[in-house]
């Protein structure tokens, strides 16, 4: 009896401790509420924790920390009960320039909690120009868009493993880019970046949609297919440190962190998919840290949405190793199976 008392106990313990959808969505507002008292300790955090800012290791309460100066207005989140991981893109401000006009900017937070303390803290800030737009743009939108809101049916949800790997075939279509592989756009497919639209936008009035059979850069007024099918995408060599961090099975979505490289050189010279020849892209080594969601459903993408920034060219996460950090690879690290 004292045993199955003993057992029952620590079940009740360990049930009680465990995170579900609610309690993580409310770890992000504790780690944002405790970022704007600057003080670390009003946030549960294991003794180990690790925590990164765009790929730095630092201590926490450091970087973003120092000058976050409260929260904006827009949240997407993506809600990982069963990898006790939450990630979210929303927008912020920082008293970097004046305190009593806070700048705005946009932030990718990843966290993972276990027995209710953030044992993980991965947060990816976009500033200056560019995270004041982005901050404009998401603030215009003001919620996200309703399909990464809304649940898949229960009989039509995939698997954690293949909605991984439908995402990632995003990537895998975009890194060199020849508009001849297998592309699972859906046709509402549409992508934001930083807030402003990257695909399917409305032709100005007095212009001229572009062609993708004759255009010698890909265009934001195509869809998600056109973009990839017009082979245009080619000056994006390397796609890499792809790290799949939060699966969210009942809406659908996919949360991932990643890094594109343009090396410019002989990179930016290539060949459309009719025999047209091209040069596009950086002219210079260049790299974009990204932070990049997807909603999926029934093996195809409906709606992306992604932040970034220029980093040093090369740069990893500073949860991987080299070699990781450098592959083409999908890293699953949720750590489920």
């Amino acid at each position: 009896m004292k045993r199955i008392l003993t057992f029952l106990l620590f079940a009740s313990f360990a049930l009680a401790q465990k995170c579900d959808r609610a309690c993580l969505d409310g770890f992000i507002d504790k780690y944002l509420d405790a970022m704007m008292a600057h003080d670390t300790k009003q946030l549960p955090t294991a003794k180990n924790i690790k925590f990164t800012e765009n790929g730095q290791k630092l201590e926490l309460g450091d970087g973003l920390w120092n000058t976050f100066a409260g929260k904006g207005t827009y949240r997407l989140f993506v809600t990982d009960p069963e990898a006790g991981q939450v990630a979210f893109i929303g927008t912020f401000k920082e008293d970097a320039r004046d305190p009593a006009m806070p700048t705005p900017g946009v932030l990718a937070i990843r966290l993972k909690v276990v027995n209710r303390q953030v044992t993980e803290a991965e947060t990816f800030v976009v500033r200056g120009d560019s995270g004041t737009r982005a901050a404009a743009n998401l603030e215009k939108m003001g919620t996200p868009r309703k399909e990464f809101l809304t649940d898949t049916p229960a009989a039509q949800r995939m698997s954690r493993a293949d909605l991984i790997k439908t995402a990632n075939m995003y990537f895998s279509g975009m890194e060199k880019n020849d508009g001849r592989g297998d592309y699972p756009f859906a046709d509402d497919c549409d992508r934001i970046e930083n807030g402003g639209r990257a695909t399917n936008v409305p032709v100005a009035q007095g212009k001229q949609r572009p062609d993708p059979a004759t255009a010698t850069g890909y265009s934001s007024n195509w869809s998600c297919m056109e973009q990839f099918k017009s082979g245009l995408i080619h000056f994006v060599y390397r796609i890499r440190d792809r790290r799949y961090v939060a699966v969210d099975r009942e809406r659908g979505l996919v949360f991932s962190f990643a890094f594109f490289d343009h090396p410019g050189g002989k990179t930016r010279n290539f060949e459309t998919p009719n025999g047209r020849k091209v040069t596009a892209g950086p002219t210079t080594p260049w790299t974009w840290e990204l932070a990049e969601m997807f909603k999926v459903e029934n093996g195809k993408i409906h709606q992306i949405e992604a932040i970034l920034d220029r980093s040093p060219y090369g740069m990893i996460s500073g949860w991987s190793d080299y070699d990781k950090g450098m592959s083409s690879v999908a890293q699953d690290v949720t750590g489920v199976k």
